[in-house]
């Protein structure tokens, strides 16, 4: 392990060939060719607010796709899917209703509001970290001028909570709720089902990939803040007494660059394997280095610049208190470092404040002792009598649980939720025992390791690190988007040399062959010259172009012109079609 120098931003840039004026080539033909543009533009557009056109749209599913199969098939994680409406106690419980704020702080001379901290980021290391007062001495301190008006002079800075509101129901007697600010919470909730679908053998883990929302205070960068976004998020349930052996020396060919939370104020950037990191304590939880190595694979196979990531671990000021540990992938971009994924371990703060809240002790796993252990208890012994003709089909479920329970911890009346149903218990429903008992295990409650995805960040950052030009003269260039196969939105496209002779509907008979493959998205171009089309193909991400001519008509061979090399070669129909079925 040892120091590694941070590149400047200059040189940064240069490693990924970018400039200003490039970025804009690469949002105007982003919005040219159908991949991302504001929405609602015929009504003067929503700021935050992104469509995906029609590569766009393959494009978000490819990456939706290949992050999905990626955790799946580890074998122990299944994928589930909940509303995107939460019902107000849920995100009480979660605590997102009393600290999911920003702080805004308001011009004094044109009523602008801004989000705080984004106002003090070119003078402020960790400008999120500071609350309100420090906020506003802040911005007194280095004169912060507004970005509209250009005067320096704020008003106090407010918290505002950046969840949707909405209303189950009637509009009179409906249920406050909320849009989801994450999809973390309904696989908390969907806990019991994951551990009945694993039989109760942790670790295994829960994904979901969907829509978030977030009411950002002034939203800006494009698609790096947004209102309504795309996420994926994994919660890993674990036994934090059970070491799990995750084999990380296997990874000792990878070296990450790593920002681990400053000494002293001392920001430092590590390069080093995984395996070292976890070893010398540099990443604290081992669980969370194998989902950092797990993540970084991830981000190469969906073509983002391995010289461009780098994983920064939150400040002791920064991280929730909850958590124990905590890092950020970041890219490098157009807009500097960006937070793309955070992998937490968030211990078992989540299913307990849930137990908590819902009075339900379903949020629990079972843990063996390595050795059975004979105790005195005194226990909640139930009177069937009672028990069995006042809750009928839940007298047994009531029962088993009563025998959980520690009499003298337990004061009349007993109220506990069963099978989603409040229960009271009476004093005259149990006999209170003691008894010799054998102890063989425990109920605890897991902790959770979560890696959550910004979608919309990764996708722009994929576009970005894929977009190259080649200079031509008079100023032109020719653009190539080298996306990674089976993330770009078209695989192959055919083009016939002329739509004239029958080659057209050649070009169309090879098209039906290709559409019988599966998995494979294959379209047809015959507008303007070969050459034009060429081009077309290279700058949305076309890997492959089939060219039909008059000789294909002779011998049933075509020309397979390959996008990054820009080599072509002649294969029979055949063979090409046995080349796709591999692809």
């Amino acid at each position: 392990m040892g120091l590694f120098i941070t590149p400047n931003l200059l040189d940064m840039l240069k490693l990924m060939n970018a400039d200003e004026n490039k970025s804009k080539r690469l949002v105007s033909l982003m919005k040219k060719r159908g991949f991302i543009q504001p929405a609602f533009e015929l009504y003067g557009g929503v700021a935050g607010l992104y469509d995906y056109g029609p590569l766009g749209g393959r494009l978000r599913r490819n990456v939706i796709s290949k992050w999905i199969n990626h955790w799946i098939s580890l074998g122990n994680i299944v994928e589930i899917d909940s509303p995107t409406i939460t019902p107000e106690p849920v995100l009480k419980a979660s605590g997102h209703i009393g600290a999911f704020n920003d702080y805004a702080s308001e011009c004094k001379f044109c009523s602008s509001i801004y989000r705080s901290d984004h106002l003090l980021e070119e003078v402020h290391n960790n400008p999120d970290s500071l609350d309100n007062l420090s906020l506003d001495e802040e911005l007194s301190k280095h004169k912060i001028p507004c970005p509209s008006c250009k005067k320096s002079g704020w008003l106090p800075s407010e918290p505002l909570n950046l969840m949707f509101s909405t209303t189950i129901g009637a509009s009179k007697g409906g249920r406050r709720a909320y849009m989801r600010p994450e999809t973390a919470q309904g696989m908390f909730l969907q806990y019991p089902s994951i551990y009945r679908h694993f039989r109760g053998k942790l670790p295994f883990g829960a994904v979901q990939v969907g829509k978030g929302y977030r009411n950002e205070i002034s939203p800006r960068q494009g698609m790096i803040r947004l209102r309504e976004f795309n996420m994926a998020e994994l919660e890993y349930f674990i036994d934090p007494q059970k070491d799990i052996d995750y084999n990380l020396n296997s990874w000792d060919h990878i070296e990450l660059k790593l920002v681990p939370d400053p000494i002293n104020g001392e920001i430092k950037e590590l390069k080093c394997t995984i395996y070292d990191a976890v070893e010398n304590k540099i990443i604290r939880d081992k669980t969370v280095g194998w989902f950092m190595i797990k993540t970084f694979e991830l981000m190469i196979e969906l073509g983002i610049n391995s010289d461009l990531i780098r994983f920064r671990q939150h400040e002791t000021d920064e991280m929730a208190h909850y958590a124990t540990d905590c890092w950020d992938l970041e890219i490098f971009g157009s807009y500097g470092w960006i937070e793309c994924v955070g992998i937490a371990n968030r211990g078992c703060y989540d299913l307990e404040a849930h137990q908590k809240v819902s009075k339900t002790n379903d949020l629990k796993a079972w843990r063996d002792y390595e050795n059975e252990l004979e105790i005195d208890k005194i226990i909640c012994s139930p009177v069937q009598s009672i028990i069995g003709p006042h809750f009928k089909g839940k007298s047994k479920l009531i029962s088993n649980h009563l025998e959980t329970l520690d009499a003298l911890e337990i004061k009349f009346p007993y109220s506990t939720t069963i099978d989603g149903e409040e229960i009271t218990i009476e004093e005259n429903m149990v006999e209170i025992k003691e008894v010799k008992s054998i102890e063989r295990g425990e109920w605890f409650t897991p902790h959770v390791v979560e890696p959550a995805f910004g979608i919309d960040r990764i996708i722009w950052h994929i576009l970005e690190h894929s977009y190259t030009e080649i200079s031509k003269e008079n100023d032109d260039y020719y653009t190539i988007l080298a996306l990674k196969n089976k993330i770009c939105p078209i695989d192959f496209s055919v083009y016939p040399l002329f739509e004239k002779d029958g080659l057209d509907e050649m070009a169309k008979k090879i098209i039906f062959s290709i559409r019988d493959i599966k998995g494979i998205n294959v379209n047809y171009d015959g507008t303007k010259s070969i050459g034009r089309r060429y081009a077309r193909g290279d700058e949305i991400g076309v890997p492959y172009a089939i060219t039909v001519d008059h000789q294909t008509l002779e011998d049933n061979t075509v020309t397979l012109r390959e996008r990054d090399s820009q080599e072509q070669k002649r294969m029979h129909i055949e063979d090409l079609l046995k080349f796709i079925s591999q692809y």
